[in-house]
This record gives C-alpha cells, structure tokens and sequence, in this order.
C-alpha cells in the first residue's frame, strides 16, 4: 500500500514536472516568437504647414513628403500590426524641428524615418540617405542648411538655437556618443539606397551632413533626399501617386530587412512586381528623344504578352532579323536608371536581361544610344 502511494506521488511528480518544463518551454518559445527588435517607429514627413519645403513647377516638398510617409506607414502598420507607428505630422501642420526630435525621444522610438524632397539644378537627380555627421562636400552642407533652414520660420525665429553647437568638434563627440545607433543608421540607410536602385532610381549613395533633426534625435535615425523636385522628370515621378507608393515600398522593404536583421531571422519578402516607369506616348516623343528599355527575352515564335513568362510586367515587342524580342519599362534618356531597373529585372529571375535603346521606335546601336542621351 506504502509503495502503490509513493509510485503515485512519483508519478505525480513527473507528471507535474513535465508539464512545468513544457509549459516553461512554450512560454519561451512564445517570448522568442512575440521578440521584436523594432516596436516603435517614428515617421517624419519634412517640412508642413507654412513651411512648404522647396518645390518644382507645381508640387511642394511638403505634399510629396507627407503623401510618402503615410504610405509607409500603412505599410508597416499592415504586416506588422503589433509595431507602434507615430507620425510627427499626419497632416499639413507646420512642426518644429527640435519638437520633431522630442516626439521620437518621448516615445522611446526604436527608429526615426525623416522623408524629404531635394532642391538644385534642373539636371540633378536621384536619391540620397543621410546620418548625422560631418559633411564631406559643399552640396552635402548645402542641404544640410537648406534643411536646417525652416527654424527661421518657427515662433522665436529660431532664438532657441542660437547656443546650439553644430561644430565639427561637436558632431563628433555626439557621433561617439551615439556609436552603436550610427552604425544602425548607415545599415538601414544602406539598405534604403539598394532598394531605390531596384526601382530605377539613381543612387547619390548614403552621406553624413549636420542635420539638426538627426543631432537631436536618441536612436537609429535617417533623412532621406527622395529626389530633385526642381528636375522636372523627378518632380513629376515624386508628384504622382502611383510612384509616390513605389518609394514608399522600397522603404517598407528596406524596413523589413533591417528589422529582420537586427533580430538574426530570415523572412521571406513578397517580392512584389516592379511599379513600372510610366512612358510617354509616342507622340509625345521628340524626334531626339531617346527611349531605353530592358529586353528580357527573345523567341523565333510570337509569346503572348500576357503569357506568365513576364510575370505580370508590360511588355513591349518589337522584331529583328525575324525575332520576336521583348522589353520591359521605359527610361527617356536616362540610361543609368535603365541600367539599375536591368538589376532589378535579373534579381526577378531574367539572369540574361540587358539595356537596349530605341530613337523613333527603332532599335540603335547602345553606345549611339546613350551619346544623343547625353546631348
């Protein structure tokens, strides 16, 4: 009878310490699976209100940006709901520089996206990511400036600045002192400047300049030159919804893998197709307007071009020595931004796919091409 008990309490007792163990277990395995290294993100859509940025023929730095950074938002928001997404303004407000600062701080954010547009001559054009630190060139400090600039508009007329040390020497020992979040800041900027190449865009690289938001703020953080509003090509890429929400994917994009890389996991990415470049209408051409495309495939017999060889892309066909040959997107004197989307085409699985131009709907020979682009 006294060895039947202890055999019950025995097995009482493992019974009740497997359960502990495997309880313990999922209570771990579900702590490592709710892990996130990013569980607040602070947008911040650059300039607003009665600051309206610098701007192009018709759009304003203020619109373009505020229109992004809501779009990224939605984004992160969508497949990551259990993230925290605060916006600095999530309307046309005007917004205090050092108060942009202090709404990341005061939420303890674990990244801050500063979304800007650029300002210079009517040829300049791509993208750019900054970090705080010392700018290298004049253009670097001149958007530095040009950024810094809108603490004029505020209430003091920026008095409150006026003991603030943007000095080298100060810069540096705020570098030092944020070193771990300034390396995190030039990854994911990284990452930002790779995704924007895969859409087309030119890469102006990741730079460091003395920006005050950036100086102000207490974790990773990045300002993002999303193009030239005074080129008129860009001004209308960066006024138009369609590709407004191309930008702003490629900085969802470049969100995830920076996330995913601060916590050691491997996700796989929807590798959504390509917001394809909107060509003119052939009429609207010039005659010495030339038209780079990306030829992705070849055949001796006509393919559909709604066959699923071109996975959903508009493909465009024309004919040569009696080949049907097919292109995708369409790039008006601009070859560097054919050569990236060329990129992007090769990582969606067109391992053979190369730049072709065309003047007048016939196709030249490339070097031609790309010396009348010039002119």
């Amino acid at each position: 009878m006294v060895e039947k008990v202890y055999s019950n309490i025995r097995i009482h007792a493992i019974l009740f310490l497997a359960t502990f163990i495997l309880s313990t277990s999922l209570v771990a395995q579900g702590d490592e699976m709710d892990y996130t290294a990013i569980k607040t993100v602070v947008i911040d859509a650059g300039h607003g209100g009665k600051d309206p940025g610098c701007h192009g023929a018709s759009a304003k730095e203020k619109h373009v940006c505020l229109s992004m950074a809501l779009m990224l938002g939605d984004m992160i928001t969508e497949k990551y709901p259990a993230i925290n997404v605060v916006y600095t303004r999530d309307k046309d407000v005007f917004v205090e520089l050092d108060e942009r600062a202090k709404i990341a701080n005061r939420n303890n954010a674990d990244l801050f996206i500063c979304i800007h547009a650029n300002a210079a001559s009517a040829k300049a054009h791509g993208t750019e990511t900054y970090v705080l630190g010392l700018h290298r060139t004049e253009s670097q400090q001149r958007v530095a400036a040009r950024e810094n600039a809108i603490i004029h508009l505020e209430a003091d007329g920026g008095a409150k600045y006026d003991d603030f040390d943007l000095s080298p020497d100060a810069i540096i020992a705020r570098q030092i002192q944020l070193s771990v979040f300034l390396d995190q800041s030039i990854s994911f900027a990284s990452k930002l400047q790779k995704e924007f190449t895969l859409i087309g865009r030119f890469d102006r690289g990741v730079k460091q300049a003395g920006f005050l938001v950036l100086y102000k703020t207490t974790m990773p953080s990045v300002l993002i030159e999303t193009g030239f509003l005074t080129n008129p090509k860009e001004e209308k890429f960066l006024n138009t919804p369609k590709t407004q929400r191309q930008m702003a994917n490629s900085m969802f994009t470049a969100f995830q893998k920076y996330k995913n890389e601060l916590e050691g996991v491997e996700e796989l990415i929807e590798d959504k197709p390509i917001v394809q470049p909107e060509l003119k209408r052939q009429e609207d051409l010039t005659d010495t307007d030339v038209v780079f495309r990306v030829q992705i495939e070849t055949s001796e017999k006509k393919i559909p071009l709604t066959s699923k060889k071109f996975k959903g892309y508009t493909v465009y066909e024309y004919q040569q020595n009696g080949i049907f040959k097919y292109t995708v997107g369409g790039f008006i004197n601009d070859i560097e931004a054919a050569r990236a989307y060329r990129l992007r085409m090769v990582g969606q699985g067109y391992q053979h796919a190369f730049v072709v131009g065309f003047l007048n709907q016939e196709r030249i020979n490339l070097q031609k091409a790309i010396k009348l682009a010039e002119k």
